[in-house]
């Protein structure tokens, strides 16, 4: 039996103008579209106005939402993806659709992170051209990216994120305010989006640190003088538990001394039960109570760092 092959046909062999071949083509076979992405439209419509500009074709999807689609006979650019975010603002629809011969993966990101950001869907669809043996030229559309619900969860949890990092770069603005009047210890310190912030303690490796949960917060000193350094960084830990008596009496209360044996660091820590950064209503009292424990660790640790032989 004789198979034969496919071949791939220049586009413009197919459709000369991209306007007044394809895009007619493809009114005229909008089913096409529809088996490739698994959708259901109808009624497009030509060179529908967006302010000053023109959609290729709008159609509408199952529900009566309309569906942009922007053509693009070449590689993808950003002129033709502003286009179309321009057109489905414009026309408030809730599907777009991007067809094109060459789609740039930058374009491929930029068509997830809508999908990731944005409450409508878009596609990005490659178009090729193609004939088996000596039969008429068929069109072959593959979708390169679309909306999904692992992309929709994305979306949500980077906007989670997003809050979670400005929440936590204000209170520590507010924090660090606040403790300017009680403490130097972190007067050079600008806020951040992380859970914690950090200066140095006065020894190579060492520093005292904020730490900011969602319903608690903790201060400790962190021992860590890099990767491959784990002896050094014990030894400091040990230096200063031989006189844990000492430096729990100054400190006027427990805590809790952390060796963490086959881990990068220590840390010696004291846990501010007050709340945390979700706590907004008690802030005030969390930073007043963190900014007291900060001052008594830094006081009752630094008087032993002189006697480190480190």
């Amino acid at each position: 039996m004789t198979i034969a092959r496919v071949e791939r046909i220049a586009l413009r062999e197919v459709w000369r103008h991209e306007a007044y071949d394809f895009t007619h083509w493809l009114q005229d076979n909008i089913e096409v579209l529809n088996e490739a992405l698994g959708l259901s439209l109808s009624s497009p419509e030509r060179e529908q106005a967006a302010g000053s500009f023109s959609a290729d074709l709008v159609a509408e999807d199952e529900s009566g939402s309309l569906v942009v689609i922007e053509n693009q006979l070449e590689r993808s650019d950003h002129d033709h993806l502003g286009k179309l975010i321009t057109y489905s603002v414009a026309m408030d629809a809730r599907t777009a659709i991007w067809i094109v011969a060459d789609p740039r993966p930058e374009h491929i990101g930029a068509v997830n992170w809508l999908n990731e950001s944005s409450s409508a869907d878009f596609y990005l669809v490659k178009v090729e051209a193609i004939r088996i043996g000596e039969s008429l030229p068929a069109p072959l559309l593959t979708l390169i990216t679309g909306p999904s619900a692992e992309g929709r969860e994305v979306g949500q949890t980077k906007k989670h994120m997003a809050e979670r990092d400005a929440i936590r770069r204000e209170f520590w603005t507010t924090l660090l305010h606040r403790a300017r009047s009680r403490t130097k210890l972190h007067a050079n310190i600008s806020p951040g989006r992380e859970n914690w912030i950090s200066t140095t303690a006065g020894r190579s490796g060492c520093s005292f640190n904020y730490v900011i949960r969602q319903h608690d917060g903790q201060v400790e000193l962190y021992i860590d003088r890099g990767r491959d350094a784990d002896e050094e960084n014990t030894r400091i830990f040990d230096l200063l538990v031989e006189h844990k008596g000492e430096i729990e009496a100054q400190m006027g209360e427990s805590l809790e001394w952390q060796r963490l044996d086959g881990r990068r660091a220590c840390r010696i820590r004291k846990v501010v039960a007050k709340g945390g950064y979700r706590d907004r209503d008690r802030w005030p009292e969390i930073q007043v109570a963190m900014i007291d424990s900060m001052i008594k660790l830094a006081r009752a640790l630094k008087p032993h760092f002189s006697r480190l032989d480190v």
